[in-house]
């Protein structure tokens, strides 16, 4: 197996703008990104970087305002990709599957925000590319969202969306246990569908 790690908008937006994250703790969550960034680069595991681009004038990451601007502690550690988007998934309308299929890379874990937005988005797509994906819990967060369909804590966002992914789409793991899987060079479990329908009690991650 050969590994990518995608690092999904890690921006002001999410710590001093109009949309800071909630659950986990930002500054929890922002410790775990950059612990595998750090678990990345010691093992030669390529890092992606994505940053969301909106118009000017849009009330949260509008390009080159402040909130657009990534983390200061992400954008001063080492990456071998940057690539803007403008829709939820990294790989819609980007370069990044060229990008990953030149360098053969089949697996990808998704790090960064948000949880059901951007990070889900992203994985499904490359679930669906037929990459190998695995979810890092802790390293990923969320707000609480209200609309007509009803309203859910940042919590509820963050845990249902790790169950579902789990169920299917991806691996889901800490970073403390993904970390451990890159330095023995071995996959996370797979998902399984048919074992996360049988109703049994299961430890709750991230």
């Amino acid at each position: 197996m050969k590994r990518a790690l995608i690092v999904v908008d890690v921006q002001n937006e999410y710590f001093t703008g109009n949309l800071p994250i909630a659950y986990p703790p930002r500054e929890e969550s922002l410790a775990a990104i950059l612990a595998a960034m750090d678990t990345a680069r010691e093992h030669g595991v390529p890092v992606v970087v994505v940053r969301h681009t909106a118009p000017a004038g849009s009330p949260i990451f509008a390009g080159g305002g402040h909130g657009w601007e990534l983390r200061e502690e992400v954008a001063g550690r080492p990456y071998d990709l940057l690539t803007d988007k403008s829709m939820a998934s990294a790989f819609a309308g980007t370069g990044l599957g060229g990008w990953l299929d030149a360098r053969g890379i089949d697996t990808v874990a998704v790090a960064g925000y948000m949880t059901q937005n951007c990070d889900e988005s992203t994985a499904r797509d490359a679930y669906h590319r037929g990459l190998r994906v695995e979810f890092l819990s802790d390293a990923t967060g969320t707000v609480a969202l209200s609309n007509r369909a009803g309203r859910l804590t940042a919590e509820e966002v963050h845990r249902n969306v790790l169950v579902v992914m789990d169920s299917n789409f991806a691996s889901v793991a800490t970073t403390a246990e993904w970390t451990a899987a890159v330095a023995a060079g071995e996959p996370l479990p797979r998902p399984d569908i048919w074992a996360s329908t049988r109703q049994e009690p299961v430890a709750a991650r991230g």
